[in-house]
């Protein structure tokens, strides 16, 4: 299965820019009243660092011990500060209902099989407040992955044969179902991001 956390050692800061759609994230935040933001799955803080230069208080989350400690550096290297949790997106988050304004988590949440995508979707929809904002990006092909490059298990479910994230199961997301499994958003912004990611903005109903 897909280690992130050797990922992490070895690599260090895997991704260092915004994802597509981080940008217009952050300029609705700014008309909806937020001051608390969970990044879920903030892998080594890219998206952290750009909530915590705007002024939010981010809580940085992450399966990865190396993740959260390298995010909390990172972040440290300019003088800003977080809060950070390590646990899995696909177990009971540790906070109360609605107490985040706003909840990014960008290329975390497919890789699993669906049913576990789902009660992380109800976990980020419980945590959020009513009215709160969320973004949102999964994974994304138009034709599936070829035989030889991953293994189909289920309906939109492949896992890789090879590479970092060999033997992971990946939901793969096209905007019928992230408009179906995001029905208690209203959603502001649907993309695709050339054939392999889907990016997403809502509001929650």
């Amino acid at each position: 299965m897909g280690d992130w956390e050797s990922i992490f050692r070895k690599k260090g800061k895997v991704f260092h820019k915004p994802a597509p759609g981080f940008r217009e994230f952050l300029r609705l935040l700014k008309n909806h009243d937020v001051k608390r933001v969970l990044d879920l799955g903030c892998g080594t803080g890219r998206h952290s660092l750009g909530l915590a230069k705007a002024g939010y208080e981010v809580h940085s989350c992450d399966i990865s011990r190396t993740g959260v400690k390298m995010t909390k550096a990172w972040l440290g290297e300019y003088g800003l500060k977080n809060k950070s949790r390590i646990f899995s997106c696909y177990e009971k988050f540790p906070f109360k209902d609605g107490f985040f304004d706003a909840v990014l988590s960008t290329q975390v949440i497919h890789h699993n099989y669906h049913d576990k995508v789902l009660f992380c979707i109800r976990e980020i929809t419980r945590v959020l407040r009513p009215g709160g904002l969320a973004f949102i990006t999964v994974a994304a092909r138009k034709t599936g992955y070829r035989s030889h490059d991953a293994k189909k298990v289920a309906p939109h479910t492949y896992i890789p044969l090879d590479g970092p994230e060999k033997g992971l199961p990946h939901f793969i997301y096209n905007k019928t179902l992230m408009r179906k499994d995001f029905k208690g958003f209203r959603i502001l912004e649907l993309e695709l991001d050339k054939g392999f990611h889907i990016w997403m903005i809502g509001i929650k109903r």
